[in-house]
Order: structure tokens, then sequence, then C-alpha cells
């Protein structure tokens, strides 16, 4: 059996430092073979950094996937093409930087994994999500039969017609975008696991992982405001799947929602790469 962690997605320095601190912890209690993190969101709350992204790594995050933040910190776009476990959507247009899909070795085998946003309500509006992921799906599975999908999208409907529609055909389809943990997790009846929204890794007491007062003045003024990134304890959100990687097929998801207390969530030593 091959036992995956994903963690939703991390919210700046608060979100990034808890989970970095409490990979270690994680791994052996789950006894971890895969571990991958959405970082679109952990470089204050937009887009990810080249350091960021070593320092994830290096704690032993093995591949990162993003979405509509992704090209939000400006040196990512000649970063991106030098560290493949890197992902953007896989729905770009030809010509991209980064690749939205990467195939990793390990002890039991091959994994796959594969970034796709959505359209609904999603800015910048990419390609097809359903025709791109088909394609990238029947071009991984010529390697492996273990493959994960993070599905970066705004809307219930929208995530979970791409997981029915890869029913059968990848070993898991987890929704990602809208920070907010739902309670849905199951199994189609292909063996695919599914959840329609991990959650995030950041401050707990937010709006979505920023700072209260702003958000809730923006919506009463409707006037323009900046929404720093909240302090304070951390909610880690995510998922662990079990999958038989004989057949790629899922056989058992549960949901994370941990809170972790503010002197919890210091960045721990990392080893180097």
């Amino acid at each position: 059996m091959l036992t995956i962690l994903f963690l939703g997605d991390v919210v700046g320095e608060p979100g990034r430092s808890a989970v970095i601190a409490q990979l270690p912890r994680l791994k052996e209690l789950y006894a971890l073979d895969f571990i991958i993190v959405n970082g679109e969101n952990a470089a204050g709350g937009r887009g990810i950094t080249p350091k960021i992204t070593i320092d994830l790594l290096r704690a032993g995050v093995s591949v990162i996937t993003t979405g509509d933040h992704i090209w939000d910190q400006k040196e990512i776009f000649s970063f991106i093409d030098t560290e493949p476990r890197l992902l953007r959507p896989v729905n770009y247009p030809d010509g991209a930087p980064g690749s939205g899909s990467i195939v990793l070795e390990t002890a039991k085998g091959p994994v796959g994994v594969i970034n796709v946003q959505g359209r609904t309500f999603m800015q910048p509006i990419l390609e097809n999500p359903f025709h791109a992921v088909q394609i990238a799906v029947e071009q991984m599975r010529q390697q492996t039969s273990t493959i994960f999908v993070d599905a970066h999208a705004e809307t219930t409907s929208e995530k979970i017609a791409i997981g029915r529609f890869l029913d059968g055909k990848v070993s898991a389809v987890i929704g990602t975008h809208t920070h907010v943990q739902t309670a849905d997790e199951q199994i189609f009846p292909g063996g695919t696991a599914f959840l329609c929204d991990a959650g995030m890794c950041g401050p707990a007491n937010s709006i979505l992982g920023r700072a209260i007062d702003p958000i809730v003045n923006r919506f009463i003024s409707n006037l323009p405001a900046l929404f720093p990134v909240a302090r304070g304890d951390v909610r880690i959100c995510g998922v662990v799947i079990s999958i038989d990687e004989m057949t790629g097929r899922a056989v058992q998801i549960a949901r994370i929602n941990e809170l972790i207390s503010e002197q919890s969530a210091a960045p721990a030593p990392v080893a180097p790469l």
C-alpha cells in the first residue's frame, strides 16, 4: 500500500512555517510515502518564490502544486523551468513556462501528479480542463497507474465533474482554491478518491487566511484595501490517501484538520537537498 499526504493551499509565512514544522510528525504518524502540497499562496498569501519552493522540498515535500496565483511572484518565471517538482496548471497554452505534470519514482513504484485549473469564475481563463487533463492522464498512464490530480477550481460542481470524469482513470482527485475544507470525502465506484476541497494550511482566526477586519470593511464599504495574512494559531488541512500501487485504485481516504498552536508552528530545521 502506498500512502500519500496532500495539504491544501498554504497561506503565507504562518502556513508554511506550520507545514514545515509538522511534516516530520505527520510523516511518522501516517507512514507516508509521498507528500504533495499546494503552495500557490505561500508567499505573503500570493504566489510562491524560489526560496519557499526550496524550503518546502527540503522539508520533505515531493511535489508542489499551484493555481491561479502561480505567476504573482515574478521571479518564478525564470525558476519554474529549473524545478520540475513545482507545477503550474496543465491547461496553460503551449509555450507557458514550467510543466503541469510530473512522474517521480518511489520505493513503491512511480507516482504521477497532475495540476489542473478550472474555468468557472476563475481568472485567467485557461484551456478546457477536461480536454487537457484527459491528454495528461492518457500520457501518464503509460508510466504509472498511481496518479494524483489537484483540481484547482472555484465551484464545487466543476470539481465534482472533473472527479467523476476521471473516475477509474486516476487514483485521486482533490480540489483546492476555496481554502474551506469540505466533508464529502469518498471513493468513487471506479476507485478514485475524491474530496471537493482540501482546505488551507493557514491562520485559523482569519478569513481564508487573511486578517479579518480589512475584509469585513471591504464588504461593508466597497472601498479597496490591503488584506494582510493573519497571525496566530494555524489550521492544517488536507487528506491522507491509501492506494493499491499494483492497480492505482484508492482504498482509503481520510481528511486531516488540525489546529496547531502558534508556538508549535515555528520553523523546524530542514535537511539539505
